[in-house]
C-alpha cells in the first residue's frame, strides 16, 4: 500500500537543535538524506530569518520556513520574506500604549525592505542587550535599537517581543489577551522561570496556519510535526501525527501521538530520516 505524500515540519530550540542550540553535524547529515530520498522538510519557529539562515546553513533546504511563529515565511534560496501578517495598525498602537503604560520595555519588530527591523521601547536591560548583541551583524535583521518607534514602522509590524520578570509580563498578559485581532503568546523558555516571554503576532499568525498552507502547496496528505514548547501546541493539534521531544513540556508530551528521545540525541532528524525511508521501502 502506498504511504501517503508527507510534509515533515519540525520546531527549532529544544526540538531539533542539540546542545548550545545549535544544530549538529550528524542530524544535518540525515536530514539532508532524507531531503536527497524525496522529504518535504521545513521548519517552524519562533527566530528569524536571521539566525534560521546560520542555524541551518549545512542543510539543503527546499521549502521556505515559517518563522516568527507564522508572523512570515523566508526562502532559503532567494532570501525573499513572503505571505507577511501584519499586526493591524491601530492594533499596533494600543499595544505600544500599553506597554508605555505599564513602563514595560519591549523590542518591536517590523518588515522593511527584504530584512527584520528591530526596534526597543524603554531601558534596554542587560538580558536584552545580550540579546541583540547576540544577534546583530546579519543582513537579513537590522537591530535600529536608538530608534524611535515610527508610524511608518507601526504599520508593519509583524511582532511585539518581552523578556522580563514573569510578574510583570503576567499581568501585561492579561490585559492584552482581551484585545481582538492578536495572537498573545505567554511562556517560559531559556532563560529559567524568573523571566517570561511575550509574544504578540496578528491573529492571523501561526504556526498552524502556515503549517497547513504549506502542506496545501506540496500536496502533503500526511503533516508530520516535532515540537516541545506551547507555542508548538497549535500545529501539533492541527497536524495529522504529532511528535514530541523527550525533554517537552508536560502539556506537549501528554497531547503528542508519539515520545521520541531528548532532543540532544539527534532524534528528530533520524526519525525523518527513517519514515521517508520506510515510505520508499514499502
Amino acid at each position: 500500500m502506498k504511504r501517503p505524500k508527507t510534509l515533515y515540519v519540525s520546531d527549532l530550540d529544544g526540538t531539533l537543535l542539540g546542545a548550545a542550540s545549535e544544530l549538529s553535524d550528524a542530524s544535518a547529515q540525515m536530514l539532508n538524506q532524507a531531503i536527497c530520498l524525496g522529504a518535504d522538510f521545513t521548519i517552524a519557529t519562533a527566530r528569524t530569518p536571521a539566525t534560521v539562515s546560520r542555524l541551518l546553513k549545512k542543510v539543503d533546504m527546499k521549502l521556505p520556513a515559517i518563522a516568527m511563529t507564522g508572523a512570515v515565511r523566508w526562502d532559503f534560496n532567494t532570501h525573499d520574506y513572503s505571505k507577511p501578517k501584519f499586526i493591524d495598525t491601530t492594533q499596533a498602537e494600543k499595544l505600544l500604549a500599553i506597554y508605555r503604560r505599564h513602563n514595560l520595555p519591549v523590542f518591536h519588530y517590523s518588515l522593511g525592505e527584504n530584512a527584520v527591523e528591530v526596534r526597543h521601547c524603554g531601558d534596554l536591560s542587560d538580558l536584552e542587550r545580550k540579546f541583540a548583541d547576540e544577534r546583530s551583524g546579519s543582513a537579513f535583521k537590522r537591530f535600529m535599537l536608538s530608534d524611535d518607534i515610527s508610524s511608518a514602522s507601526l504599520e508593519r509590524t509583524l511582532l511585539f517581543y518581552s523578556m522580563q520578570p514573569t510578574a510583570q509580563v503576567e499581568r501585561l498578559y492579561r490585559e492584552i489577551s482581551e484585545m481582538e485581532g492578536i495572537n498573545p503568546v505567554f511562556y517560559h523558555d531559556i532563560f529559567g522561570p524568573d523571566v517570561a516571554l511575550l509574544e504578540v503576532f496578528s491573529q492571523e499568525a501561526s504556526k498552524a496556519s502556515a503549517v497547513q498552507s504549506i502542506a496545501e502547496e506540496v500536496g502533503a496528505e500526511r503533516v508530520v510535526v516535532f515540537g516541545d514548547n506551547v507555542n508548538d501546541i497549535p500545529m501539533m493539534q492541527a497536524a495529522t501525527h504529532a511528535v514530541a521531544v523527550e525533554n517537552a513540556i508536560d502539556r506537549v508530551r501528554e497531547m503528542a501521538d508519539e515520545v521520541i528521545g531528548c532532543n540532544t540525541s539527534d532524534c528528530v532528524a533520524r526519525w525523518i530520516l527513517n519514515d521517508i525511508s520506510d515510505t520508499i521501502n514499502h
